[in-house]
């Protein structure tokens, strides 16, 4: 039986979080903001901590490091909460604090995400300690990652990869990134690949950083491979294409990132409830969970609903971590988290700026900033749309091919 009430050994990690949230990410929120593009030198610091409790094996799974399944979980068949579910509390509170500033923490990277979900034992003691960002988007498609048409070819012991990615998270401050590609267009989806790429090697470059609505004190990168020989032992997991399992190999990085970004939108859209509800407070303005919303002032009523909508995002997040730790198949439950807190997300932080009037649109409170924020969680990791696609196969049993 799931029980999702924060597990009591990591009640303590949780509150620690949040006060690191509070202490350096909220703290130096509005001040990234404004200098886009600068590194905040602040989470050095931060950075060192959460490697140093990673080393010593106190981290109870903070960070892109915690979203490895545990293939040798309990065979017993006991109940599991653990690193998954850790990384997704973590996250929370730390969004809770700044959605841009913890997607620059360094070695926190969805590239890291991705390696720590698919790499071997050999490729996880290669890659410690990097700082991969995540390159899948190109200019001809956004969400269709079926559609990547970034090449690499084998020759000897390397691949020649060549292509452009767009909107790479952590672009430009990464020292690695993990790029999408294929190794034979003709045999479609099931030769995507990844390939971890350290930017020293000849043929990555940075083409240019994006001006963006949002999590801005994140920056967003263009890249381009030109003849960039990658070593063959950078290939994340199997080189071998395996028709008949198809794209499912490759996608199943999203089942233990989806829900990471479920819990940044719900760690957002969570601090901006708290802010308005103090705001109604200081009004006068009553909310009473034993009354209908309906004999309730607008405002109150308004706030009740966004409130269950956040509960339900919680869960559906928390649920996702668990069957993950659990080992169990949670590729419908990763995308139900990632549509419901990505819409919710979005859905709650704009009318909290409404509901705060002029307060909610000035830069007096963080509350227009969170709402520029949550809009990318609804998108990056794979859109709303798509989300609902994956689910309705799931539920319906159709293959890509028989609903698209």
């Amino acid at each position: 039986m799931i029980n999702l009430e924060t597990p009591k050994k990591f009640r303590l990690f949780v509150q620690q979080a949040n006060q690191v949230a509070d202490n350096f990410l909220r703290s130096n929120s509005r001040k990234y903001d404004l200098a886009e593009h600068a590194y905040p030198k602040e989470l050095d610091l931060l950075a060192s901590l959460v490697d140093g409790m990673s080393d010593s094996g106190q981290s109870q799974g903070a960070g892109a490091a915690g979203v490895r399944r545990d293939e040798n979980g309990d065979e017993k068949g006991k109940v599991k909460n653990g690193t998954n579910m850790s990384s997704v509390l973590s996250i929370i509170e730390m969004c809770w604090g700044d959605v841009g500033l913890l997607l620059s923490m360094p070695r926190q990277g969805l590239g890291n995400s991705a390696i720590a979900s698919v790499a071997t034992d050999e490729q996880l003691e290669k890659f410690k300690g990097t700082w991969a960002a995540m390159a899948i988007t190109e200019p001809s498609f956004g969400s269709d990652s079926a559609a990547i048409t970034t090449t690499a070819v084998k020759d000897g012991d390397e691949y020649v990869l060549n292509g452009e990615k767009i909107f790479v998270t952590s672009g430009e401050r990464a020292d690695s990134v993990v790029v999408w590609a294929t190794l034979d267009k003709s045999l479609g989806r099931a030769a995507i690949k990844s390939f971890v790429v350290p930017k020293s090697l000849p043929g990555i470059r940075v083409e240019r950083l994006e001006h963006k609505l949002g999590i801005r004190s994140s920056d967003t990168a263009v890249i381009v491979l030109e003849n960039c020989r990658v070593p063959a032992e950078n290939l994340l997991g199997s080189p071998e294409i395996d028709t008949k399992q198809g794209f499912a190999g490759a996608m199943a990085t999203f089942d233990n990132t989806r829900p990471l970004v479920a819990g940044m939108a719900v760690g957002c859209a969570r601090a901006s409830l708290e802010v308005v509800r103090d705001l109604l407070e200081e009004q006068g303005i009553e909310i009473d969970y034993d009354r209908p919303a309906a004999l309730q002032s607008h405002a109150a009523a308004t706030y009740i609903q966004m409130e269950a909508d956040w509960e339900a995002a919680l869960l559906l997040t928390l649920t996702a971590a668990w069957l993950a730790d659990n080992r169990k198949p949670n590729s419908m439950e990763a995308s139900m988290a990632k549509a419901k807190a990505g819409r919710v997300g979005n859905d709650i932080t704009l009318r909290c700026v409404e509901l705060a009037g002029t307060l909610g649109y000035s830069e007096t409170e963080l509350l227009e900033k969170w709402s520029r924020d949550s809009k990318i969680l609804d998108i990056f990791e794979g859109t709303q749309q798509i989300q609902q696609l994956i689910v309705a196969r799931r539920l319906l049993n159709l293959t890509s091919t028989q609903l698209r």
